[in-house]
């Protein structure tokens, strides 16, 4: 505290751009002016389409189920079975260090979440991933007791 009132240490928050209601404006300003209102429609639909992509793959699997409506790039899923083999599943995709997964609690279930938000995003992400979460769950259950 001493040090920050003698002026010895730079508190560099103080640098940037505040976050009030004028400067969030000015950032959506950016992002219309880089993409223009039909670039920004592309944008959306393509990550939504990418979302169903990913929602049929779980779909088509018997081991897992949807959890929730898919809303914009957002997919809610979970392997059949405990919140404990979940968990256990999403230490595995994290240990792994390929996707990053956020998970929630559904009406007691442990569910992971599966965001499409970078911009780059293609198919072929979107087919990796479930690959890796695919192969991660096959060697999890391989390992259950039956």
């Amino acid at each position: 505290m001493e040090r920050r009132v003698s002026g010895l240490v730079t508190d560099y928050r103080h640098w940037q751009i505040p976050l009030g209601r004028r400067f969030r404006s000015l950032k959506m300003w950016f992002v219309f002016r880089m993409y223009g209102v039909k670039g920004l429609q592309a944008h959306i639909r393509k990550q939504v389409a990418l979302a169903k992509e990913f929602e049929s793959l779980v779909k088509a699997d018997k081991r897992f189920e949807i959890c929730a409506d898919v809303v914009l790039g957002l997919v809610c899923f979970r392997l059949k079975g405990s919140n404990e083999l979940n968990q256990n599943l999403l230490k595995r995709i994290t240990k792994s260090r390929e996707l990053h997964l956020v998970p929630c609690q559904l009406s007691g279930r442990f569910v992971l979440r599966f965001a499409i938000c970078a911009r780059t995003t293609e198919s072929r992400h979107i087919q990796q991933a479930w690959c890796h979460i695919t192969q991660l769950s096959f060697e999890l259950l391989q390992e259950q007791p039956h």
